[in-house]
């Protein structure tokens, strides 16, 4: 049977023009990405994105705008699965929570399973910047978004 993962992801833009960037480290893995991740049973994508920021940046979001949804094959990094990523705009409604560092993979000592958050300047995040092919392809499509007059 072919298994398929939906994840849902949020561009989160604060006022100084900056993007927030998870930097994560698991199964021996370090990866940079957008705040968001897996749909769970029974959510619907909206729902599952509030969920995810709730739960890694202990934040209630407003979702602002559709984005990007994955238009080709990408295989999980962590399984057999096939990933689809939908990515929206997104507003924060208050403070968020979490370890924050301008240094990228800025992990703790020992830690396997890690997170930390960074901002980074919207016209300094290079697609390179980003693990995963599916992140790049959204930040394309926000950057072309974003000339075409999008607003945040």
């Amino acid at each position: 049977m072919d298994v398929f993962t939906l994840r849902v992801y949020g561009f989160l833009v604060n006022h100084n023009n900056e993007v927030l960037v998870s930097d994560e480290r698991e199964l021996g893995l370090e990866f940079s990405k957008f705040p968001g991740g897996g749909l769970e049973y029974g959510e619907g994508l909206l729902e599952g994105l509030k969920r995810e920021f709730n739960e890694e940046c202990g934040v209630a979001i407003e979702i602002l705008y559709h984005i990007h949804t994955t238009d080709f094959f990408v295989k999980s990094a962590f399984n057999d699965s096939q990933v689809v990523g939908v990515y929206y705009l997104v507003r924060n409604k208050g403070p968020l929570q979490g370890r924050f560092s301008r240094k990228r993979f800025d992990f703790e000592d020992g830690k396997d399973l890690d997170q930390v958050f960074r901002w980074v300047p919207v016209d300094q995040l290079q697609v390179q910047d980003l693990t995963f092919e599916m992140d790049r392809a959204a930040w394309r499509a926000f950057l072309s978004e974003k000339s075409h007059g999008l607003e945040f």
